[in-house]
């Protein structure tokens, strides 16, 4: 059955990108309503964005949307992978700004909330995206891959000169609530070295070591250090997942990606869509829902946030 939260939550932070305030709220939304984001700082008919793989606009280090007015809403893809990990199907995520807050870095403060207020199942039946042939796209040493599976599999490789990140790879099925549970607490990672050429850009205007790793060589300069040994292809992980949501709808397949990023994910799913053959939408059975994210989780699940 097709999900939604049992009631709203709010979140309030500044934008990665911008460093501006912003306030998001997530709404319960009916069977059927879908994902929708809706600017509250603009008139009614040119607020509603669709979360979907069409809409997304081409921009550096993120993912953003738009619609046929222009309106964007920039670097959902943490919000999204929460949403996609935790199984839900219909929301309304206001907010009051252009760009998503960042929170923490990772996607545990979403999924936090979200298990903590509960989800609440309807009656309508989920409809799943099945993976029936391989589609892939490249983009020089970046290379991402869709394959038939029998749930969501993600399998990612990323290779960094400096010693704290180096050559990392993971490979995990996404059913089970792995994803609350080995991945949303995973934060996003940058290069010392890089974030004055990414000031100069426009980016990473609200980026702070309390929302980052940051790393230079071999040293993680946030403080605390890593999450998780291999953190940064982790978060790599959480940032398809929250790509592969603007699907419409659950993928049953295996994704690859080795040195892949937003676009490339976004291409990907364009690549598949322009594929009819390469996959057919079934309505899941109760074998298929128990390999989707977000299957079986409760309330205890919710991560323990890290201060």
């Amino acid at each position: 059955m097709q999900k939604t939260i049992s009631r709203p939550v709010r979140f309030e932070g500044v934008g990665l990108h911008s460093g501006r305030p912003a306030v998001l709220r997530l709404l319960p939304a009916p069977a059927g309503h879908g994902l929708w984001f809706k600017r509250t700082d603009l008139a009614p008919a040119a607020a509603l964005v669709p979360a979907l793989w069409d809409a997304v606009e081409q921009v550096e280090l993120c993912t953003r949307i738009v619609n046929a007015a222009g309106t964007t809403v920039s670097t959902i893809e943490h919000v999204m992978a929460a949403i996609a990990g935790c199984g839900i199907q219909n929301l309304m995520i206001e907010i009051d700004g252009p760009e998503v807050p960042i929170l923490d870095g990772s996607a545990a403060p979403f999924v936090d909330e979200i298990l903590s207020v509960g989800l609440r199942s309807q009656s309508a039946p989920i409809r799943a995206l099945k993976i029936i042939d391989t589609v892939e796209v490249r983009n020089g040493p970046a290379h991402a891959r869709l394959d038939p599976a029998d749930g969501l599999e993600i399998d990612f490789s990323i290779d960094f000169s400096d010693a704290a990140i180096g050559r990392q790879e993971k490979r995990l099925s996404l059913a089970n609530g792995t994803f609350v549970h080995e991945l949303c607490d995973s934060r996003t990672f940058c290069r010392a070295s890089d974030v004055e050429a990414m000031h100069a850009r426009g980016l990473a205007l609200g980026g702070t070591f309390d929302n980052a790793v940051v790393v230079d060589g071999a040293r993680v300069l946030s403080p605390g250090g890593l999450r998780h040994r291999d953190e940064a292809v982790r978060h790599k992980m959480l940032d398809a997942l929250g790509d592969l949501a603007l699907a419409g709808a659950p993928i049953l397949g295996r994704y690859t990606g080795i040195r892949a990023g937003h676009a490339l994910t976004n291409a990907l799913l364009r690549t598949l869509f322009a594929r009819r053959d390469a996959f057919t939408i079934v309505e899941a059975d109760e074998t298929m829902l128990a390999r989707l994210p977000g299957a079986g989780l409760r309330p205890e699940d919710a991560p323990a946030l890290v201060a």
